[in-house]
Order: structure tokens, then sequence, then C-alpha cells
């Protein structure tokens, strides 16, 4: 039985892959030491315990060790090698998809018919699946932590656990290999089972973590909080695609109306969400002019949603439903490329805005008597009114050297102030006609109905292009995009006076052969 320091995981693939074939084992039992407590000797253990008859198959097991052992989880029975008995890579791939299967089950979305891959269908996926089998069991281990371990062992197994995961430069870029096997849809429900989890362990209904606790991470002021977003990159023939994932717990206040959240049903449903968000960009490099190579980036979808981490039943039992979220309110994207040596100029494809402006002039007529011993007559006055046709959402290009920069701004209609920097006055927020109240289910609403917004080519498929020196050919162009996302809470069907907005950044390396 191996033993670890506290503040690390075993690599748990060298250590089964390490073990002799079952046939040799001194005892039934085989394990190893996950995190110890602190403050007593209890431990929590990874197992695997073969078939007390010939029948080659074993069972994993995450079990807590006390004077007696308490299981957390167990795998079914997973064939090992019939000839030499010994932990096989069809084993390994039994259970990595075990680990798989039961976190999809902790998240807001139980599936009993799910469809998992049944095989590594790449050399590179095959390569970095022990990175993914850890990553895997990591993310397992953080959920049976959650809702499965003692009191005694939960913290500190969570802090081993939330190191791992948000500190490890290897664990990040296992998990983007380890979203892409499953396949988007699961992605989705991966993601938000983790991000499920992490919320969970800064609420207050956990006996390790006080409620002052809970809100300072709620309102993110904590400058070491292992909370962190997700972030990924593909880069395919003519396609730039980047996808983040944040919960609301790894996203930092902008500005608020109150340090403080008093409501617990409010602070239920405000922390029980996540951010998604997609970025596809279409990029085309033209050779054309014998002088220099333009490179052409275009939008072709943004997409971004708050998603509820919890059923809808529950988020109306302990909230005030799913309605009562964040929504989004500026996007920001910049695009570069790193080396800036050959690029020659960059153009935009959009002027700085020029809304239309009606002018009309209003006439009234008031009658009236005058004053005593004056002459009764009509009063005739001329108002000039301005009207202005404007959006709700507005796009904007800038360039900052060789930096092209894509905006989406929200503004109020009515006073025409940007909402992400702004706050409504407490007078508004009793007006049940204000624009925010009911802003899902309105005609005239700037997002979709479940409160996401998508911005497609019919729209804002503007462009920028770099024209970079024809020396460029042949070589391969390191190019960042970097991004912000701005989402504000204005109460909609719930009657209070707390409002604030929140902002998470992303930032990704893509690479474009010329």
């Amino acid at each position: 039985m191996a033993a670890i320091a506290s503040c690390c995981l075993p690599d748990l693939s060298a250590w089964i892959t390490g073990l002799p074939p079952t046939t040799q084992w001194k005892t039934d039992l085989q394990s190893i030491n996950i995190c110890s407590s602190k403050s007593n000797k209890i431990s929590l253990k990874f197992s695997v315990k073969r078939n007390p008859s010939s029948d080659p198959f074993v069972v994993f097991s995450l079990l807590a060790d006390f004077q007696y052992p308490v299981y957390l989880w167990s795998s079914n029975s997973c064939r090992v090698d019939n000839k030499s008995y010994s932990v096989s890579k069809d084993t390994m791939k039994d259970l990595f998809f075990s680990f798989i299967k039961q976190v999809l089950q902790y998240g807001p979305k139980k599936n009993s018919h799910l469809v998992l891959p049944s095989y590594l269908s790449t050399a590179h996926e095959q390569k970095f699946f022990p990175q993914m089998l850890n990553l895997a069991f990591a993310s397992l281990l953080l959920c049976v932590c959650v809702y499965e371990a003692p009191s005694e062992i939960r913290s500190n197994c969570i802090q081993t656990v939330q190191k791992h995961l948000s500190n490890s430069k290897k664990s990040r870029e296992s998990l983007k290999l380890l979203v892409q096997l499953m396949g988007s849809n699961l992605e989705e429900q991966w993601m938000r089972s983790i991000h499920l989890a992490l919320t969970n362990t800064v609420g207050s209904d956990q006996a390790w973590l006080r409620p002052d606790q809970a809100r300072r991470f709620l309102k993110g002021n904590d400058p070491n909080s292992p909370y962190q977003p997700f972030s990924y990159s593909i880069s395919s023939a003519g396609l730039w695609k980047v996808q983040l994932y944040s919960p609301i717990v790894a996203t930092r206040v902008q500005n608020s109306s109150n340090r403080n959240v008093d409501d617990e049903r409010l602070l239920f449903s405000l922390k029980h969400q996540h951010l998604e968000a997609v970025f596809q960009l279409s990029y085309s490099v033209n050779y054309k002019n014998q002088n220099w190579i333009e490179i052409v980036v275009a939008i072709d979808n943004v997409r971004c949603d708050i998603v509820p981490l919890v059923s809808d039943y529950l988020m109306a039992e302990r909230g005030f439903g799913i309605q009562e979220k964040h929504f989004p309110s500026r996007i920001s994207l910049q695009l570069n490329p790193i080396l800036q040596n050959h690029v020659l100029s960059v153009s935009v494809s959009k002027s700085s805005d020029n809304p239309t402006i009606e002018l009309g002039t209003e006439k009234n007529i008031e009658g009236g008597f005058d004053a005593p011993g004056t002459y009764f007559g009509l009063k005739v006055s001329t108002v000039d009114t301005i009207s202005m046709s404007v959006k709700p959402w507005k796009f904007e290009q800038t360039v900052d050297g060789d930096t092209g920069n894509l905006s989406w701004v929200l503004y109020e209609i009515n006073d025409l102030k940007e909402i992400s920097s702004s706050r409504p006055s407490k007078i508004s927020f009793l007006n049940p006609r204000a624009w925010f109240k009911d802003r899902y289910s309105t005609a005239c609403r700037a997002f979709t109905r479940q409160g996401g917004v998508v911005f497609a080519r019919d729209e804002y498929g503007d462009c920028i292009a770099w024209k970079v020196k024809r020396e460029a050919m042949g070589t391969t162009m390191n190019w960042e995009i970097k991004g912000s996302i701005w989402f504000t809470y204005l109460p909609n069907k719930h009657n209070t006076f707390y409002s604030e907005t929140r902002s998470v950044d992303f930032t990704e390396v893509l690479q474009l052969p010329l």
C-alpha cells in the first residue's frame, strides 16, 4: 500500500498498470492512499479487489478507511486478462468509462442511457490515455468527496483535488482531450457536473465552510480562489473555435449595489449558474497579390448562455426559479498575431456607428384666459423633437496597433446607458414595466428565451483583414485570441434592490500555417 503527501494526487494509471497478476496477490485487496485527515488517522483510499473464485474479474472502489472500510463508490466487475490475470488495456478502458459515467450522473441532468465511445479512435488519444484516466479519476474523486465523503475527511480531500484540477497545466490539457473524446453534448453535461460540485464546495450548507466564507467566494473577493474558468481552442481548415465554461464562483465582481447578499434564496439562484460561451471565427488566406498575403478573419457565430446547474424543481424550491439569473451584457474579443514583424496593415470592415436621427416638429396650441384688463387670446407654442433609431446591442470594431478588437455592448433603450457599467435607479426597481422585468418573455427582448445571446453572420458577419509580407509564406503564425464576457444581474420577477455585474476572461493561442 502506497502513501503520498496530502498536497497532490497519485498517478493512478501508473499504480494500476504496476500491479502484479491477481494470482500473485497475498490478499484479495490492493489499495493506494489518496489523502488523509490532518486531525485524525482516517484516510481515503482507492482499492482493487479480486474475485475470491478463479473468475478473472476485479472491482475498483473508493473507500473511507475508518476502523472498518466505508465504500463510497464501486465499479462494475471488470475483466482482467484471461491468461496472465493482469490488468489489461481493456480493463483500464472499462474503468475509464466507468469514471466518466459516474461523474455525469452527478450532474443536473440524470441520464441512464449515456452513449460513450467504446474505443480510443486516434493515436493521440491512445498516447494521452493515462493522463485522461487520471483526470477522470480526479473528477470522480471531487464529486464523491463533495456528495459522499464523511465530514472528517471531506475538507482536506476536496482541497487536494481542487489544487490538482486548477493548478496543473497537464490537467487542463488532459481535460481538453477528454471533452473532445466525449463529444459536445456529453461535454456540456460533464462541465456542468464538475462546476456543480465545485459550486457546492463553497455552499453555506457545507459544515466545513462558514456562510461568510461562502459569500466571500461568491463575491469574487478571494485572490487565492481555486476556482478557475476552463477554455480550449480548436483550429481546423478555415475555422477557429474557442469554447469557454465558467462557474459563477470563478468570476469576479465589476460592480454591485451591495457587497453582501442577505437573501439566501437569491444567493442560491445566482450561485448555481455557470457560463457557456462559443466563439467561432472563419478565416481565409489570399495569396493573389504579389506584394503581400492577406489574412481575413470573419465572425461565424458567437453564442453565450447562463445555464442553471441544478434542476428546475430545486431552483424553485431553494431559490427563485430558473429565470432569476444573470444575462450577458458585454462581450469583447481581441485578435492579433503574436509575432508582428511581418504585419503591414490591419483593416476593419465596419465603420464607426452612424445612427439614424429623425427630426420632427410638434405644434401644440394652448388656450386660456389672460389676466384682467388684457385681451383674450390663444398661446401657440412650437416644440422641436428628435427621435433616434437604436438597437439594444451595439457592435463595434476598433484597431489597437496590429490587434483587431470586436465588441458587443448592451444598452438600456430608454436612457441609452451601457448596462455593464451602470446601475438603474431604485425607482426603476419598483417599476413593474422596467425593461429588465420579465426580460425573457417579452417580444422586444434582447436575448433568446433561455436568456442567452447569439451573434451570427446575418447581422454581425464583419471581418478584420491583416496584410503580411510574402516573406512569411511557408511559416506558421501563432495568433492570440483574448476575450472578456460581462454578465449582469437585475431582478426579473423577484422584488429586490440587489444588482451586480461580473466578468470572466480567457486567452487562447491558435496556429495558422501560411
